[in-house]
């Protein structure tokens, strides 16, 4: 049985915890928050017999325990996630993993040391849709990638610590398409050219909106437009998507429409296009989102091997976040790939 910890019990808690319904052989034994009414809240909703506090660290130096859910604010990665690795405990954390790369490089390295497994809830990447996507690409449909588009445009208005951070589209949400561009890529960038702004109709503090132009290893080209503050005409969450290959191309919305045209015989001025619109089967079980990547997380626990999302791969898309941020403030383009051991 393994025991779990769940520290930040704030709005995304609920994705978390109740992708643990139906999970086997786990026990939630402590819901921790800053609030104490939260922690509360939360234990009297999803486990009754389990502690609510305040203190993460009284709790992990008094209580056993095999895995910790970090689902804090940003700034809160770093000092909670450290300290569940030094007491020996897996830890899953809310993206990103964290607030600069020194940091991320040190928690993989403790991590690493101390033989547990941190991994990041990049939930999108399990997602029925974006899984058949990459089918399709990897099928030979439309033949080798050369580029990637993504459009991002929606309004929310969360209040709270976003609309005070520095960079809150870039760092909070980008960090969601830069991961499912790496996943589709199959790869990671070389080098980056960002301009990020706050448009006047921003209600965030700083960086409402950015465009990135991302190269990758393999010569592939990453466009990316994307806007926390627009008001009407919203993308889907997961942005709007072009995938362009040697034979042909793919559009999707970033939910459920799909169009593949393919040139069969290039030819003539404007070659004719095979055109489908194929449906995206219902997720299995192991396509569905934070409940697929909290089941590999705890599988992996127990198998002893790496998620998909593990932080030494994932420290890449953390990358392309802070050198998009570093290049618009410098004015140029920037190189990317790095060792995450360096």
């Amino acid at each position: 049985m393994l025991k779990i910890a769940h520290v930040g019990c704030g709005g995304m808690s609920a994705a978390w915890l109740d992708a643990l319904k139906g999970q086997a052989d786990i026990e939630l034994v402590a819901l921790i928050d800053l609030r104490l009414e939260s922690a509360q809240a939360a234990r009297d909703r999803y486990a009754p017999a389990a502690f609510a506090g305040t203190d993460f660290d009284a709790f992990i130096k008094e209580n056993a325990v095999d895995a910790v859910f970090n689902c804090t604010i940003p700034e809160a990665h770093f000092p909670v996630t450290m300290a569940a690795l030094q007491r020996g405990c897996h830890v899953l954390t809310e993206k990103p993993l964290a607030n600069t790369l020194s940091e991320a490089q040190q928690m993989i390295q403790t991590a690493q040391q101390n033989e547990r497994i941190l991994s990041v809830i990049q939930n999108r990447r399990y997602q029925r849709s974006i899984r058949f996507i990459r089918n399709c690409i990897e099928s030979g449909k439309i033949g080798e990638v050369s580029e990637l588009a993504a459009d991002y445009y929606m309004g929310p208005r969360f209040g709270g610590f976003r609309e005070e951070m520095d960079s809150p589209l870039l760092l909070d949400m980008a960090i969601h398409h830069f991961d499912m561009a790496r996943f589709l890529a199959g790869g990671n960038p070389r080098t980056v050219f960002c301009h990020e702004w706050n448009p006047p109709q921003s209600w965030y503090r700083t960086g409402g909106s950015a465009h990135a132009l991302f190269q990758f290893e393999n010569g592939l080209v990453f466009n990316y437009r994307g806007s926390w503050c627009t008001n009407g005409a919203p993308t889907s969450w997961n942005a709007a998507w072009r995938i362009v290959g040697r034979k042909g191309s793919i559009i999707w919305d970033g939910d459920d429409r799909v169009r593949i045209e393919v040139v069969e015989k290039a030819s003539g001025f404007m070659p004719k296009a095979r055109i489908r619109k194929p449906k995206i089967p219902a997720a299995p079980n192991h396509e569905s989102g934070h409940a697929s990547l909290i089941r590999e997380f705890i599988d992996c626990i127990r198998c002893g091997r790496q998620p998909e999302t593990y932080a030494g791969d994932n420290i890449h898309s953390l990358a392309m976040v802070f050198k998009a941020i570093e290049s618009s403030r410098k004015g140029r383009m920037l190189k990317v790939h790095f060792r995450p051991d360096k």
